[in-house]
């Protein structure tokens, strides 16, 4: 079978009454838990960015003292799936305040983590690519928000 485009389905959304949509989002949403953490996010969380924002910070700080420190592999692996995880999130909200504020966060709390992660080539480097997602996205901040954001980023340094 092959997928409709974006264009197809929005038209034929279109047709559906407003009880068909709801069992067309609920159907959806038991098929990957990706859609259902989607659909929560629409529903209840997008009025209130700054609280989302503390949620997932929140997950990234228990996910940081989860990471397995027996070795630099397993290290990896477990900043790894933060970062998709974070990413996951950023995706979700789409706003570039989230993204960027989500990134200083973990880029603060790698900088942070014991064993320092300048030991490890590949952690250093992934830090290093997001410091530079971070720059890349400032300038399409409000310029407030870009000054602040600045000197985060000067700490990170």
């Amino acid at each position: 079978m092959k997928a409709a485009t974006i264009k197809e389905l929005r038209d034929e959304l279109k047709n559906y009454s407003s009880k068909e949509l709801i069992e067309v989002c609920l159907r959806l949403s038991k098929f990957k838990k990706e859609n259902k953490e989607l659909l929560t996010y629409l529903l209840y969380e997008s009025q209130n960015e700054t609280s989302y924002i503390e949620s997932v910070k929140q997950e990234i700080d228990e996910q940081f003292e989860e990471v397995n420190k027996k070795s630099f592999f397993f290290i990896k692996k477990s900043i790894r799936k933060i970062l998709r995880n974070i990413k996951k999130h950023i995706r979700y909200s789409r706003k570039k305040e989230t993204e960027v504020e989500l990134l200083i966060y973990f880029c603060q709390k790698l900088k942070e983590f014991k064993p320092s992660i300048k030991k490890n080539d590949t952690l250093s480097n992934l830090y290093f690519r997001q410091i530079n997602m971070i720059n890349k996205t400032l300038p399409k901040l409000h310029e407030d928000l870009q000054f602040d954001y600045r000197e985060e980023m000067e700490t990170l340094l």
